[in-house]
């Protein structure tokens, strides 16, 4: 016998707009409370929305593999201007297409031949650090993974202005998006005042620079088998069809957004609890010098890093890069025993699951060697989802991996990262999950085994 979801116990009590400004000041701490207090399902209103939170992970999976019934939130539907019908955002028979076009550019064997101009990129960066110098690690890490992934779309460094275009308009994206969804995403885009008109000015200037580039490769009819170079490429099986320049657009912006934004909030979290984890610090180190000595990483490298994979998978459990994903049920459902209404907003929170005692102890503790084992594998589906999962898992997951695992390794090598003390980290939790002041550190050279500074 099914029971109306709305039914149970909810966090507003009898105060919806309680519930709202409660999620609208905090949505870690919100969430985070909900789930330990309500349980496996838990019933609130967001405004006038019917919502739920799921902390089962079985609903989890449930929901994550249906994407047919539970399709993207208005929430993500809000960043049409910025990603247009990318894979992030479109639906239906549009993203059928669009994923069965891009699948094979995102091969194995295809990414791999990006990993040399990964660990190239963040030499040349730490040719520029200094010894005793004091940094914000989580901008040069925002620099770093946007000149790869935009190396690895056009085949090109960008130059100043491009980059500060691209940077500016990923910044006022992700301001944006947390000042919408801290009003519900009551206002519309088109309304115009101030943050509204500084986030179409910032898609405006970085469509420039993108349309720009495409018109450059069509004109010259180059192929450096850059993924710009494969996306013009691509066909469809079935109809031939190949991708118009605003697919183009739409793609390209919705890798620039996944392929650098996760993965350098991912490094920065790696930072923050390295410096505060000394004892895990010197373990990585250990395995790099083990593995490397004194060499640069390379893919192959990859399966021998174990201990480092295992502390980019603590970082995205401690600080998933992404706190939280959203679906809206299509038509009245049924999840756990409980009904659903059409309509009906469902959240599911990486960052309450990948905390949650039951499946990980001392979940506040950062503690890598938790991974070793296979603890992944046998977790069950739905409570270790830092990429998503089921039919929309994030296509660009082995690049991310690899990419933080390389660089990480690269970084470690010749440099200590102590936080600045005082400095404070406060998540911000937009799109992503990014510290909204950033994160000072104080660099310290490390020193070779005999004594000598490691150059850069």
């Amino acid at each position: 016998m099914t029971q109306n979801v709305f039914e149970l116990p909810g966090p507003e009590g009898n105060s919806i707009v309680g519930s709202l400004l409660d999620f609208g000041r905090d949505p870690l701490a919100f969430l985070t409370k909900c789930a330990r207090e309500y349980g496996d399902i838990v019933p609130m209103r967001l405004g006038l929305t019917p919502t739920c939170l799921l902390n089962n992970p079985q609903y989890i999976e449930q929901v994550l593999k249906d994407r047919n019934l539970f399709v993207k939130s208005r929430g993500l539907r809000s960043l049409k201007s910025l990603l247009g019908e990318g894979l992030l955002s479109s639906e239906g028979d549009s993203w059928f297409h669009q994923r069965r076009l891009i699948q094979p550019i995102f091969h194995q064997k295809r990414i791999a031949t990006y990993s040399d101009i990964m660990v190239a990129y963040t030499e040349r960066m730490l040719d520029s650090w200094q010894d005793g110098e004091t940094r914000d690690v989580h901008e040069d890490m925002m620099r770093l993974t946007l000149n790869i992934v935009m190396k690895t779309i056009f085949n090109r460094d960008l130059n100043a202005g491009e980059a500060q275009d691209v940077a500016h308009a990923m910044d006022v994206t992700m301001d944006w998006f947390e000042s919408k969804r801290q009003q519900n995403f009551i206002f519309l885009e088109w309304f115009p005042i101030p943050e509204n008109i500084r986030y179409k000015n910032a898609i405006k200037q970085m469509d420039k620079t993108i349309y720009q580039m495409i018109d450059q490769r069509r004109a010259s009819g180059e192929n450096p088998g850059d993924l710009l170079s494969m996306l013009m490429a691509a066909k469809d099986e079935e109809d031939g069809s190949q991708m118009s320049d605003r697919q183009l657009r739409d793609e390209i912006a919705t890798l620039m957004l996944a392929g650098h934004e996760t993965t350098s909030n991912t490094l920065t979290a790696a930072w923050v609890l390295l410096s505060q984890y000394p004892e895990v610090r010197t373990k990585l180190l250990a395995e790099l010098q083990a593995v490397l000595g004194e060499r640069s990483p390379t893919i192959a490298d990859i399966p021998n890093l174990r201990y480092t994979d295992m502390v980019i998978k603590e970082a995205m459990r401690v600080t998933p890069p992404v706190y939280s994903m959203a679906r809206k049920a299509t038509k009245d459902c049924e999840i756990g025993g409980y009904e659903l209404p059409e309509g009906c907003i469902i959240l599911m929170s990486q960052w309450v699951m990948h905390r949650n005692p039951r499946y990980f102890e001392d979940p506040e503790v950062f503690r890598p060697e938790r991974w070793a084992n296979d603890l992944e594998k046998n977790l069950p589906r739905g409570v270790y989802f830092p990429f998503g999962d089921g039919p929309r898992v994030c296509i660009g997951k082995s690049f991310a991996v690899m990419e933080a695992v390389l660089l990480l390794a690269t970084i470690a090598q010749k440099f200590e990262l102590t936080l600045v003390p005082d400095h404070p980290i406060v998540p911000q939790a937009s799109i992503t999950l990014r510290p909204l002041y950033g994160v000072k550190v104080t660099l310290k050279q490390n020193l070779a085994p005999e004594g000598i500074l490691m150059s850069g």
